[in-house]
């Protein structure tokens, strides 16, 4: 049987949490000697490890990467982890009994996938707004069915590509993306502290699918991912929505499939004026929300405009 390793990386996490996040990978189904656990520290400043007891587990550590940022903390985790097969847990997720062991049973049936994922389903510590479903995809919750799809790569991003949050890749599908990093070629914007940026996950895929690999989505691997108050303010929203459509043009870009025109800074600001009244952005919280997530873009299409 492959042997299988699981990356947490965290941020200053929030404690409860992350204790749910431990409880749901302490009731799988897969027996613990059977994968490791490493959960990568990127400086946090809580003084989190005390409050956990990983005592449970056999194979479990907790790693340091002092270079700031979500990119630099799943590297470590890959360059630290032994599994032929990695499946990355955020530490606000739970994933469902069977998960790891269902992982392991997806990709012994289909040897020429390099990434899975599947259903991301909310757990509200609040009750929502009624408009929140219009960004749950922003929040990384996603339901694409109960029948699997799979792609391979044929110069776009596939609906079936694996979100980060429970996204399970096979170690050999992994060497392209490792070699452009380390070979400091990335310039993809991704979490780095409090910043809202991401595209990392997106990159992984696309490299993946460039490899030559297939990936896909497959209902049977679910996950809850909870989601706190503070990410369900207009504010927050209106922020990721505009940080993420920023680094996904500029992900595309450098992919060289970005179906958009490039456009100068002043045509930039024309479109924002303009989206302003599209959207309706004074009319409700939706509404601003979007218009953010609009501006976003037109930052990401700036000629010139490289990730920072």
């Amino acid at each position: 049987m492959a042997k299988l390793s699981v990356i947490i990386p965290t941020y200053n996490p929030d404690t409860a949490r992350f204790r749910q996040t431990l409880s749901a990978l302490r009731s799988q189904s897969l027996p613990a000697n059977q994968w490791e656990l490493i959960i990568i520290d990127n400086n946090s400043s809580n003084n989190f490890r005390q409050q956990l007891n990983l005592s449970w587990h056999p194979d479990a550590q907790i790693v340091d990467e002092t270079k700031q940022g979500l990119t630099y903390a799943r590297l470590k985790g890959f360059n630290e982890s032994t599994g032929d097969i990695i499946v990355m847990v955020d530490d606000d997720n739970m994933i469902e009994g069977g998960y790891l062991e269902k992982a392991l049973s997806i990709f012994g049936q289909n040897p020429k996938m390099g990434a899975i994922g599947g259903k991301s389903i909310p757990l509200f510590e609040t009750n929502p707004p009624e408009w929140l479903w219009e960004f749950y995809g922003s929040l990384a919750l996603r339901d694409l069915g109960d029948i699997p799809v799979t792609a391979a790569w044929n110069n776009q991003y596939p609906i079936a590509a694996p979100i980060g949050a429970g996204m399970a890749i096979k170690r050999e599908a992994l060497s392209s993306y490792l070699e452009k990093i380390t070979q400091g070629k990335n310039n993809i914007s991704d979490r780095v502290g409090n910043s809202l940026s991401s595209g990392g996950d997106n990159d992984i895929v696309l490299e993946i699918l460039k490899g030559g690999w297939q990936v896909g989505y497959f209902p049977q691997l679910i996950l809850q991912h909870i989601i706190p108050a503070q990410r369900m303010h207009a504010g927050y929203l209106a922020r990721l929505l505009n940080n993420t459509n920023k680094s996904w043009v500029q992900l595309l870009q450098s992919h060289g499939i970005n179906p958009w025109q490039q456009i100068t800074k002043s045509g930039a600001a024309l479109r924002k004026a303009k989206a302003w009244f599209t959207y309706k952005a004074w009319k409700n919280a939706a509404a601003y929300i979007k218009w953010q997530g609009a501006c976003g873009m037109y930052d990401g299409l700036i000629k010139n405009n490289h990730a920072k």
